[in-house]
C-alpha cells in the first residue's frame, strides 16, 4: 500500500484576506473550485515552483459563514514553509501588518499567524543566518 501527500486543508472566515496573506508568503493560486450546491469555495495555493499539486494549502470558505471555526485554531498545529531569507520575509510581512509571533532571533525559525489564526512556521533554507537586529532582541508576541 502506498500513500501520496495531497494537500493540507484549513477553513477560513475571510477568503480574500487569507489569499492575500499567502500571497505575501510568495504563494500563488493554483486552482479554485466554486460549489453552489454545497455553498463553499476551495482555493488551492502553493509556491510558484511547486505547482504540481503536491504542496497545496486548500483554503475552504463556507459561503454561509463558519460558526464551527474556533477563534484560536490550535487544534490544527501549523503549516511550515522554507524560505530563501527569513529576515527579508519577516520584514515584508511586518510591513504589511502581520505580527511576528516568534521572531527569527536565531536566523532560522519564525512563527506568524494568518488572518484566521492559522499558525505558520517559517524556516531558513540551508544554514541559519547570523543574528541580526531588530530580530535578535525582539520578544515573542502572543503565541504560535
Amino acid at each position: 500500500m502506498s500513500l501520496k501527500y495531497l494537500h493540507t486543508m484549513v477553513r477560513v472566515k475571510d477568503l480574500d484576506a487569507t489569499i492575500d496573506f499567502f500571497k505575501l508568503l510568495g504563494m500563488v493560486e493554483r486552482k479554485r473550485m466554486e460549489n453552489e450546491k454545497g455553498r463553499f469555495t476551495l482555493v488551492f495555493m502553493c509556491p510558484p515552483d511547486q505547482a504540481d499539486g503536491h504542496n497545496d494549502v486548500e483554503l475552504t470558505y463556507n459561503w454561509d459563514g463558519d460558526d464551527g471555526l474556533p477563534s484560536d485554531s490550535r487544534h490544527f498545529g501549523h503549516l511550515a514553509y522554507r524560505c530563501d531569507n527569513i529576515y527579508d520575509l519577516c520584514q515584508k510581512l511586518m510591513d504589511n501588518g502581520v505580527t511576528i509571533n516568534r521572531p527569527p532571533r536565531d536566523g532560522h525559525m519564525a512563527f506568524v499567524r494568518s488572518p484566521d489564526n492559522i499558525s505558520i512556521e517559517l524556516l531558513q533554507e540551508g544554514e541559519s543566518l547570523p543574528p541580526q537586529e531588530p530580530w535578535a532582541s525582539m520578544e515573542n508576541t502572543g503565541h504560535w
